[in-house]
């Protein structure tokens, strides 16, 4: 459990990116792609729904979400219950209070299996996890979410 632990926390270093946030992955050698980025934005609402209750949270995106992983995310966490107002939406009301901001980064180490998804709740609470492409060609969680505060 330790190796694991320190492997993934090796493998988050690696994945530093220069941009606030964003979808990274490179879909050329991935023939999953639109499933995998539904798998880990599915994987991330429900980590979401443990920490902020569905129906009582309202997110305000920080970010367009046009990218497979971004518009997965917005339609799974409609379904669970979640108010998503989307970056740019001209349908906000100026009486409607401000919901918690959000935004996402999913990246991958070049030329590999292993992906990250960090989810960015009020700017400064984040959730990670890591994630590797098996032989089947699906991701698969490679550790437990970690939350930063």
């Amino acid at each position: 459990m330790r190796k694991l632990l320190l492997l993934a926390s090796v493998l988050v270093g690696l994945f530093a990116c220069v941009a606030r946030y964003g979808n990274f992955i490179q879909h050329t050698a991935q023939k999953n792609g639109p499933v995998n980025e539904k798998k880990m934005a599915s994987d991330a609402v429900e980590k979401l729904s443990v920490l902020y209750p569905p129906a009582l949270t309202r997110f305000d995106l920080l970010q367009t979400a046009t990218d497979h992983f971004g518009a997965s995310l917005v339609q799974s966490m409609r379904a669970k219950g979640y108010a998503v107002s989307e970056y740019g939406s001209k349908a906000k009301k100026v009486s409607a209070p401000a919901g918690l901001p959000l935004s996402y980064i999913v990246d991958q180490v070049k030329d590999s299996g292993w992906y990250r998804v960090t989810v960015t709740v009020n700017r400064r609470q984040s959730l990670d996890r890591v994630y590797q492409v098996a032989q089947d060609g699906l991701v698969y969680p490679a550790g437990s979410w970690t939350r930063k505060e």
